[in-house]
């Protein structure tokens, strides 16, 4: 199982040591206020010296390592140990569990949860929570007015340490997982950000042959031409077994150059564009076979222009996933059709298979879920990562695409993507 903390960047030691500085001046404000403006008591010199701690700390770090290096996990677990630490005893200083700022030990904790490994945060979670448990016994009393000593119920200050502690490891659970989701959604993209430079390079590889072929077609023709002259004079003989050999060679490239120039580039103006009928074509005939009939069907609204559709890299790889998704779970067909009007397009993939599970079928796009348990109940028994719907889904949807997944009443999964007219329509020729 993958470990998503592994995929964190972590923290750069100049981050945490501008949080320190933040968190000294808050400090330095908050206790000359309570002396100064409140006049109240307290062991200023004592607190005032824990503060000089973290900041002798920031300066010995900014002197050390005065770049922008990322602090290692461990380096920087002792950095927030310190912080909880450095602010727990201030709080022991100053009324413990009953001064109110003690709410902010849940900070380092929530910082480790979101940056560092789990067992790290696991670690600053537990170190948090011994420290709140030592707070309750161990504080001086809170300052208070007129030389009066606050004094707060016990069974108050229990209440406020079970929700420091259930606060704690709320916030911090909570960190964890929206970091451990992005760290996944980055992940996720970054494979689909793959795909589409492949899906372009082959693309532009396709160009790249149309252009050889129009290019090299003419010269092999006169070569053609030259050489069946050749041979109409020449004698039988090794020179015209030589020059036969020219003549069929120079055959073999122009049919080799003939079925490169099937397959065009899209900056081609000719092929730049697509019926519907063809781009359900290509997007369903590598996955034709015996065992599965695969129908394509086009429709449209009554008194639609024709539409002919722009070749994308992003729509031929997404509807294609899908359709081979299909094929691999149908019993005897899959039926993909396409339907337009004058203001949108709508393409709909259709199999007769068991349909998606109840409880993929609501996460079903997402990052790393799967319609493959295993590779259970597919035909090809592929072990799927849950990337294959979502990167189709997001390749679609970077045209305009809107995607949505169910399940047909009768039976099987439906999948259907409904463009806008306008973000799909080749450009009208003029």
């Amino acid at each position: 199982m993958w470990d998503w903390a592994q995929a964190r960047r972590g923290l750069r030691l100049r981050t945490l040591v501008l949080l320190r500085w933040v968190a000294i001046g808050c400090q330095l404000v908050g206790l000359l206020w309570v002396v100064f403006g409140l006049k109240l008591h307290l062991p200023l010199a004592w607190c005032l010296s824990v503060v000089a701690l973290a900041a002798w700390m920031n300066l010995s770090l900014t002197l050390a390592w005065p770049g922008m290096r990322l602090a290692r996990r461990r380096e920087a677990l002792y950095q927030l140990a310190f912080d909880l630490i450095q602010l727990a005893t201030l709080l022991g200083l100053t009324g413990g569990l009953e001064n109110p700022f003690v709410v902010c030990l849940i900070a380092p904790p929530t910082v480790a949860a979101a940056t560092l490994p789990s067992r790290y945060a696991a670690v600053l979670c537990a170190l948090a929570l011994v420290l709140i448990a030592a707070l309750w016994e161990f504080y001086l009393p809170l300052p208070w007015p007129s030389g009066s000593v606050f004094i707060m119920p016990s069974f108050y200050r229990a209440g406020i340490f079970v929700a420091l502690a259930c606060g704690l490891m709320f916030t911090a659970a909570y960190a964890w997982q929206a970091a451990a989701e992005a760290a996944r959604m980055e992940l996720a993209l970054a494979a689909t950000q793959a795909v589409l430079s492949r899906e372009q390079r082959l693309s532009a590889l396709g160009g790249l042959a149309a252009a050889a072929a129009h290019e090299l077609g003419t010269p092999l023709a006169t070569i053609q031409v030259v050489t069946k002259e050749m041979a109409r004079s020449l004698d039988p003989g090794p020179l015209l077994d030589d020059v036969q050999l020219l003549i069929g060679q120079s055959e073999r490239c122009r049919e080799i150059l003939r079925k490169l120039s099937q397959a065009p580039d899209t900056e081609d103006a000719h092929h730049a564009r697509m019926s519907l009928s063809q781009l359900l074509d290509e997007v369903s005939e590598p996955h034709r076979s015996e065992v599965v009939l695969v129908n394509t069907e086009v429709s449209c609204a009554p008194g639609a222009a024709i539409l002919e559709v722009r070749r994308l890299p992003e729509v031929l790889h997404g509807l294609a996933a899908f359709v081979e998704n299909a094929v691999d779970f149908a019993e005897t067909t899959v039926e993909i059709t396409a339907y337009y009007d004058a203001q949108r397009l709508f393409v709909e993939v259709r199999d007769d298979g068991p349909g998606f599970s109840p409880d993929v079928i609501a996460r079903l796009g997402q990052p790393y879920v799967t319609t493959r348990s295993h590779g259970e109940g597919s035909r090809s028994s592929h072990l799927g990562m849950g990337l294959g719907f979502f990167i189709a889904k997001t390749l679609l949807e970077r045209t305009g695409a809107e995607v949505s997944f169910r399940n047909a009443r009768r039976g099987g999964a439906v999948i259907a993507a409904q463009w806008p007219r306008a973000k799909i329509a080749a450009p009208i020729d003029l």
